[in-house]
C-alpha cells in the first residue's frame, strides 16, 4: 500500500508540473491577447479609410468596419476563453481531482485508469487525459455503479464494460492525504470529512461527493419538467447547481448562462449560492427572487406587500379579527380556480366591462372614458382583443392630432411664448432650422415663425399624452382588477360552487387594500396576470431553462403564470413539502399536482430520502417531527443528541443562551444561529443578546449571508445551514398551533453538528415523541 502511496502522490507531481506550465503558457497568451485588444481599440480607426464619395466607396468602408470589428470580437473571445481557462487551472493546482475509476470496456482486455476532477486536463502531448471533466460522459461510471458490469451514453451510443475498480483520493495543496479503494457509491470516510467540517459562508461544489440520486438529477435529460422533491439535507439545491454546470458543459453550443435563470427565496440565500457555479469554471447564471420581479413590473403602479410580510401576518396576526378571512383569501388566490377566473374574466371583457381613463390635457378632458367604451365595443367584435385595444390607440393619437391643431392659437401658448427663457428660445431655434434643413453653421440665418414656433410649444406640451396613449395607460387596469371584487356576484358566473364560503368578506377586504393604492402578496401575480392578458403577455423567449428553488413556497397560480412568462424553458423545481411554511401550501397538496403543468409525459419526478446535512441524533430527532418522517434516512454521522433547557423567564432564557454560544465558539463552531419563529421573536431575542460580542441580526432586508452568531427569523433561515443552532423559545406558548409544525421543522433542520431548544415554560407538544423515545437530552 506504501509503494502504491508514493507511485500515486508522484502521479499527483506529474500532474500539477503539466497544470503549472499550461498556467505559465496560457499567462503568456492572456497577456498577449489583451494587449492586442487594447492595441485594436487604440488604433481602430487608423487602419480604416473613410470614403463615402461614390457607392464603391462607401462598400469599401463598410466592409473595412465589418473587418476591422470582427478581429476585435474574435481577438476578445479568445482572450475570455483564455482567462477562464487560466482560472480553472490555478483552482485546479491545489486539488487537481478526486476520483478514478478502472474500466475495461467491451471488446477490449486492458482496463483504462479514467481520474476525474472538476475541469479535463490534456498531457503534454495533447493526445492523453490525465484527468476527465466529472461532467464527461463516462464519468457518470464513478457515480452510479460498484464494481462489477457498468454502462454510460456517449454521444455514438451507450458504451458497456466493468468496472473493476474505484478510487477516491483526498488531496490538499497538490498533497495526497488519503486514498481509498472502495465498493460504495462514494466512499463514507471523505463523505464523513466533508460534512464535518464547519460550514462556510458560500455553499461548496459537491462534485467529489455526489451520489447516485443526485447524480440522476445533475444528468436529467428529458422532457418539459424535473421535480425533485426531498428531505432537508438531501443536497437537492447543491445538484441543481451542479446540474446546471453539467447542461452548460453539454450544450455549450447552444446553452450559456445567461440563458438560465434561478428563482431563490431571499437575496440572502443568493450570496449564499453565488461560489458553487465560478467554482465550476461557469459563469453565474441569472438569480432573481419572485418578487424582484413584481417589484419591476408593478412597483410604478402599487406598494406591493412581500411575501415575508404576508408570512410574518400569518406568525403573529392569529388573534385579529380578519385573521380567518385573510388565510381563505390567501389560499383561495394561491389557487388554479382563481388563475381560470382571471382568464375567464379577461376572456368577458371583450363583450362588456372593459374600463377605460379620461384622456385630459392642460386639466380639461380630451375624450372622455366613457367615449372610448362605446368606440371600443362599437369596433370589429372578430378582430383579437389587442389589435381592437391598438384600433383604439391609434384612433386616440388622431383624436390628439386633431385637438392640436386648434390649440396653436390659444392664449396659454401665446403666454408661453412670451414667457420662454432665452436658452429655451434658442434650443427651439436651433431644432426648427434643422428640421427646416439648415446646417448648424446657418442656423444664424434661420429666421423663426412665431407660428412654427408655437406649433412646437404644443407638441411638446403634448408628448407625455401622447405617451400614455401609446404606452396603453388610457386602460384602467387597477379599476379592472378592482371590478372582481367590487361586485362579489362578478366571479360566480366562472367559478360556480368552488369559492370560497368567506367570499364577500375576502371582496371586502380586498378592496380596503386596493383603495389605499396597495396590493397584498396573494393579489400581485393575479393583477399582473389580468395586465399580461389585456396588454399582451411580455414573454421571455430567451429563457431556456428555469430553476425554482424551495418549490413548496410557490403557489399553483404562480407555477401556470411561470410556464406562461417563460414558453420555450424546460423547468427543474427543488423542494420539501416538509416545509411549506406559506399559508397556500394546502393549495400545493404536494409535488404531484405539478403534473399538471406539462402533463404527466413531460413531467419527470425524483424522490429524495436520505438527508446528509445533519448528524444521525439530530435527523432522529427532527424526522419524529412529521407524520411521515420514517421515510428520512439519515447518514451515519455520529454526535450528540439535540439538548433541551427549560427556563421560567426571559432574562434567564438569555443568560442561557449567551453561555451556550461560549461554549461552541471555544469548540471552534463558526456559524451559530438562534432561531426567531418570526422577525418580531427575532428582534426580541437580538436585544436579550445584544451582550454577545459580534451577534448579527439577519433581515429581510439584508443581502448576503454572513458567518458568526446570526439570529434569524424561521423563514430567512431555509435552504442556509449552520453549525450549530439555538431554537429560541421552543415553548408551547410560541410553537402551540399544529399550523406552525413545519415552521419548528424547518428551524430545527438548519443545524449540522449541534441543536439545542430553549423553552420559557412548557415545552412544544411537537416533541413528545422525541422525549419519549428519548432522542433529547433534558438539562
Amino acid at each position: 500500500m506504501n509503494s502504491n502511496f508514493q507511485q500515486e502522490q508522484k502521479r499527483v507531481d506529474h500532474v500539477i508540473e503539466t497544470i503549472e506550465e499550461q498556467i505559465q503558457r496560457l499567462e503568456k497568451e492572456t497577456k498577449e491577447r489583451r494587449d492586442e485588444v487594447i492595441h485594436i481599440r487604440k488604433h481602430f480607426w487608423d487602419d480604416i479609410k473613410v470614403n463615402i464619395d461614390t457607392f464603391d466607396d462607401y462598400l469599401e468602408t463598410i466592409i473595412g468596419l465589418r473587418q476591422e470589428a470582427q478581429a476585435l470580437s474574435v481577438t476578445q473571445s479568445t482572450h475570455r476563453h483564455a482567462a477562464k481557462r487560466l482560472s480553472m487551472l490555478r483552482r485546479m493546482k491545489d486539488i487537481p481531482y478526486f476520483g478514478r475509476i478502472d474500466f475495461v470496456e467491451e471488446g477490449t482486455s486492458a482496463p483504462e485508469q479514467i481520474y476525474i476532477g472538476i475541469s479535463s486536463l490534456m498531457d503534454s502531448s495533447g493526445e492523453d487525459f490525465l484527468i476527465y471533466d466529472w461532467r464527461a460522459p463516462i464519468s457518470s461510471i464513478y457515480y452510479d455503479y460498484q464494481p462489477g458490469p457498468a454502462e454510460y451514453t456517449a454521444p455514438e451510443g451507450t458504451v458497456k464494460g466493468m468496472l473493476e475498480k474505484k478510487w477516491q483520493y483526498l488531496i490538499r495543496d497538490g498533497q495526497l492525504e488519503s486514498m481509498f479503494d472502495t465498493s460504495l457509491t462514494i466512499g463514507d470516510e471523505i463523505l464523513q470529512q466533508v460534512l464535518g467540517k464547519s460550514t462556510d459562508k458560500h455553499m461548496r461544489n459537491i462534485v467529489a461527493t455526489i451520489q447516485k440520486e443526485q447524480n440522476r438529477i445533475i444528468r436529467h435529460d428529458r422532457g418539459r419538467l424535473l421535480v425533485v422533491h426531498g428531505p432537508t439535507g438531501s443536497g437537492k439545491t447543491s445538484a441543481a447547481l451542479q446540474r446546471i454546470a453539467y447542461l452548460l458543459y453539454k450544450y455549450r453550443d447552444q446553452l450559456n448562462a445567461s440563458q438560465i435563470i434561478l428563482f431563490s427565496p431571499n437575496s440572502i440565500f443568493n450570496s449564499y449560492v453565488s461560489n458553487v457555479l465560478p467554482e465550476l469554471g461557469e459563469e453565474n447564471m441569472q438569480q432573481v427572487t419572485f418578487q424582484d420581479y413584481l417589484d419591476h413590473r408593478l412597483r410604478q403602479d402599487f406598494e406591493i406587500e412581500d411575501p415575508y410580510d404576508q408570512l410574518e401576518y400569518v406568525l403573529t396576526a392569529s388573534n385579529t379579527p380578519s385573521f380567518a378571512i385573510r388565510m381563505a383569501s390567501i389560499r383561495f388566490k394561491a389557487s388554479t380556480h382563481f388563475y381560470e377566473a382571471i382568464t375567464s374574466y379577461r376572456k368577458a371583457l371583450e363583450d362588456a366591462r372593459m374600463l377605460f381613463k379620461d384622456i385630459r390635457f392642460r386639466g380639461k378632458t380630451i375624450v372622455t372614458a366613457e367615449k372610448i367604451t362605446d368606440k371600443f365595443y362599437s369596433n370589429d367584435t372578430s378582430l383579437k382583443f389587442h389589435n381592437r385595444l391598438e384600433k383604439i390607440q391609434n384612433w386616440l393619437l388622431e383624436q390628439v392630432k386633431e385637438m392640436e391643431m386648434n390649440e396653436w392659437s390659444k392664449p396659454w401658448v401665446q403666454e408661453e411664448m412670451e414667457l420662454i427663457s432665452n436658452e429655451e428660445y434658442y434650443k427651439a431655434r436651433a431644432y426648427l432650422a434643422k428640421k427646416h434643413g439648415y446646417q448648424r453653421e446657418e442656423i444664424a440665418d434661420y429666421e423663426m415663425d412665431p407660428k412654427d414656433l408655437a406649433k412646437l410649444i404644443v407638441r411638446r406640451r403634448l408628448k407625455p399624452v401622447r405617451k400614455q396613449i401609446r404606452e396603453f395607460r388610457f386602460i384602467d387596469m387597477k379599476g379592472l382588477y378592482k371590478q372582481l371584487f367590487a361586485d362579489s356576484s362578478l366571479i360566480k358566473q366562472w367559478l360556480k360552487n368552488k369559492l370560497p364560503h368567506e367570499w364577500e368578506e375576502i371582496c371586502r377586504l380586498t378592496m380596503e387594500k386596493l383603495n389605499d393604492n396597495k396590493l397584498f402578496y396573494e393579489d400581485a401575480t393575479p393583477f399582473l396576470l389580468l395586465k399580461e392578458l389585456i396588454l399582451g403577455f411580455q414573454t421571455n423567449s430567451s429563457i431556456k431553462h428555469v430553476v425554482v428553488d424551495e418549490a413548496q413556497d410557490y403557489s399553483p397560480f404562480q407555477y401556470q403564470f411561470l410556464k406562461r412568462l417563460f414558453p420555450f424553458a424546460r423547468m427543474t423545481v427543488l423542494g420539501d413539502f416538509n416545509q411549506a411554511i406559506f399559508p397556500h401550501a394546502s393549495e400545493m397538496a404536494d409535488f404531484r399536482t405539478l403534473s399538471d403543468l406539462y402533463g404527466p409525459k413531460e413531467t419527470d419526478m425524483i424522490n429524495m430520502e436520505r438527508s446528509y446535512r445533519s448528524t444521525k441524533p439530530i435527523i432522529e430527532f427532527t424526522r419524529r417531527l412529521l407524520p411521515e418522517g420514517e421515510k428520512i434516512i439519515p447518514f451515519q454521522r455520529e454526535g450528540e443528541k439535540p439538548g433541551l433547557t427549560t427556563v421560567s423567564n426571559h432574562d434567564e432564557l438569555h443568560r442561557q443562551i449567551a453561555k451556550k454560544v461560549a461554549a461552541w465558539r471555544k469548540e471552534g463552531y463558526q456559524s451559530i444561529a438562534i432561531i426567531g419563529k418570526s422577525a418580531k421573536e427575532s428582534q426580541k431575542a437580538y436585544d436579550g443578546l445584544s451582550s454577545i460580542d459580534g451577534i448579527k441580526l439577519l433581515k429581510n432586508s439584508s443581502i448576503e449571508y454572513e458567518q458568526g452568531i446570526v439570529v434569524v427569523p424561521s423563514y430567512l433561515s431555509k435552504g442556509i445551514e449552520f453549525d450549530a443552532v439555538i431554537i429560541y423559545d421552543a415553548s408551547e406558548k410560541v410553537y402551540g398551533d399544529e399550523s406552525l409544525l413545519r415552521v419548528f421543522y424547518t428551524s430545527c433542520t438548519r443545524a449540522m453538528h449541534e441543536l439545542h431548544l430553549y423553552s420559557v415554560g412548557e415545552p412544544t407538544p411537537f416533541i413528545g415523541e422525541a422525549v419519549q423515545e428519548d432522542l433529547i437530552q433534558m438539562k
